[in-house]
């Protein structure tokens, strides 16, 4: 796998990938009388993460660009892991991103339909009943250099075939006492293509059909089928999938169906990330992360919760471009999107994470003024705010230094700086506690400086934010950090495994100070902390107890590592 660091584009042109080659090509001669049908097909067994996010762009916006559509089809042929909690958090995270799909389906609305296309292969001798057992399949399978072994059921009759299959549909049989595979080579150079097992039997209650079935397909066999019942044009799957693309060809040949046809592309890979759905679940059931909605995780779910906007991913997702090899994409350039879409929407509001007492001896004791704020400088329109300031305030213990070095431009000892929409200050004096901590400054204000600006004209360097003392609001606020601290999870010593890659601050939680207008807010709203970074209302949030989630940082490193 390369490791790719992407240059952000700057040119408003934009070269067409390779997909869209493709889908320009059939359009322009004709093919599918120039209509163009995508499908998106996820497994109800999980939920969907930045990965999927990409599948979802690419093949809804796909059809959009071409005047098509999209169908949403779950593919249920496994009823042990499937639940319809997965359907619904699907069907929320797709419309979450911004898409609507033309029509809802299942694999299991074709189930009767892929039966009797599997009882044709029986009759036209490409499919018959084996007995052999997993182990046994598994050893006569042979390997990459090794043909593999005929079953000793493989040459079975028509007749045998067919009452065998129909026994097992009406439960005669076990799970795992038979299960159905196609005829095809055991010789194949493509293991994929050596006899594939086509059905199993499940006797498990489905989230759909309940108990009609005991017989389930597997993917490879459902997935081209189920394309070809819809009609679909374009099938388009990660990478991993093209060595599968023979049998869903050969199936399609066979049954002499529509020929939707596959293209795969490559899946998106992340650094400091984990995206197989394995240890997702076990992350969840070890407690490791709060849930699947775990702001850490890279469920859509949880990016949701962290404050990522559906704009943000959309963006990233056309920022990584559809390639045809894999590549890992610098999680930089992720949080580089969220930063840019965030900029523009985020209204500004001033919180003091690591509070400081500063009290304004020479500002009247118990005056309140309100002064006025902007929401937004990106957005005029967003308009401004009054904030209240009152002679005892927090400023952030990092924005006072008692011996501070040369180019220290924020308050020290004699030194002036100015507040945010307030007035300049200066310390005069420092409190310290028995242990000869800070714990207080004492500093004076110039009245004529309101809203920051002298009529001495005199240049104070310096600005910081700060809360009004009897006015702020206490908040909890969670500061996520990546959940991994190497860039390659997997890559740990020998002994170890991936979770020792884990990030032990990936989260810290403390108790900050917020100006009140962020009193009312409500879940997922969003908010740049001036100074600190972007921080997004928590679903644990409530009008008696504020909790914000930090969603990225302010620091770009990404406009760093690409040179911008």
């Amino acid at each position: 796998m390369e490791s790719e660091n992407l240059k952000i584009e700057t040119s408003t042109e934009k070269t067409k990938n390779f997909l869209e080659e493709i889908v320009e090509e059939d359009i322009r001669t004709g093919k599918h009388g120039g209509r163009v049908l995508t499908r998106f097909p996820p497994e109800p067994n999980g939920y969907l993460h930045i990965g999927h996010a990409k599948s979802i762009c690419l093949n809804f916006g796909l059809a959009q660009k071409y005047n098509g559509n999209t169908n949403l089809r779950f593919d249920d042929t496994n009823p042990v892991k499937e639940d319809v909690e997965y359907v619904n958090s699907i069907k929320e995270d797709i419309e979450w991103l911004g898409f609507k799909w033309a029509n809802e389906f299942y694999a299991s609305d074709y189930f009767e339909q892929l039966y009797q296309w599997a009882e044709l292969l029986i009759q036209k001798q490409l499919a018959y009943v084996d007995d052999q057992t997993q182990e046994e399949i598994r050893a006569n399978r042979g390997t990459v250099t090794q043909p593999g072994k005929d079953s000793p059921y493989r040459n079975r009759s028509v007749e045998e075939n067919l009452d065998l299959f129909r026994r097992m549909r009406a439960g005669e049989f076990k799970d795992g006492e038979k299960i159905l595979r196609a005829k095809i080579d055991m010789a194949h150079p493509n293991m994929l293509m050596r006899d594939p097992i086509l059905y199993r039997i499940i006797h498990t209650e489905h989230h759909r059909t309940g108990d009609k079935w005991c017989i389930y397909p597997m993917y490879d066999y459902a997935h081209g089928q189920c394309d070809s019942i819809e009609q679909i044009t374009h099938s388009i799957c990660t990478l991993e999938f093209d060595v599968h693309r023979p049998l869903y060809d050969w199936f399609i040949e066979k049954l002499e169906i529509f020929p939707s046809h596959q293209y795969e592309f490559a899946r998106l890979n992340i650094n400091y990330t984990v995206m197989s759905k394995r240890k997702l679940l076990q992350l969840v059931q070890e407690k490791t992360v709060m849930g699947w909605d775990d702001p850490r995780m890279p469920t859509i779910c949880g990016l949701r919760r962290r404050g990522y906007t559906p704009e943000s991913i959309r963006y990233f997702a056309e920022k990584v471009g559809v390639a045809k090899r894999d590549n890992v994409i610098d999680l930089s350039l992720l949080e580089f999107c969220l930063r840019e879409d965030l900029n523009k929407r985020a209204e500004r509001r001033m919180a003091v994470l690591n509070p400081l007492k500063v009290v304004i001896t020479n500002y009247p004791e118990g005056q309140v003024e309100e002064l006025p704020a902007t929401n937004n400088p990106e957005d005029e329109s967003a308009g401004k705010r009054m904030v209240p300031f009152s002679r005892e305030i927090f400023i952030e213990q990092d924005d006072f230094m008692e011996n501070p070095p040369k180019k220290y431009f924020r308050l020290a000892p004699g030194q002036e700086v100015r507040l945010r929409y307030a007035y300049f200050i200066k310390c005069e004096e420092v409190i310290k506690d028995a242990q000869g901590n800070v714990v207080e400054l004492r500093c004076t204000y110039d009245p004529a400086s309101r809203g920051g600006n002298s009529p001495d004209g005199r240049k104070v360097q310096g600005t910081i934010h700060w809360v009004s003392a009897q006015h702020a609001v206490k908040a909890e606020i969670r500061l996520f950090d990546r959940l991994f601290a190497k860039a390659d999870p997997d890559d740990v010593e020998e002994g170890t495994d991936w979770k020792s890659s884990i990030n032990p601050e990936s989260l810290k939680v403390i108790e900050g100070l917020l100006e009140p207008s962020l009193q009312n807010v409500k879940h997922l709203d969003k908010f740049q902390f001036e100074r600190l970074g972007y921080f997004s209302v928590d679903y644990d949030s409530t009008s008696n107890k504020l909790v914000f989630n930090r969603t990225v940082t302010l620091k770009d490193t990404w406009a760093k590592i690409s040179g911008q």
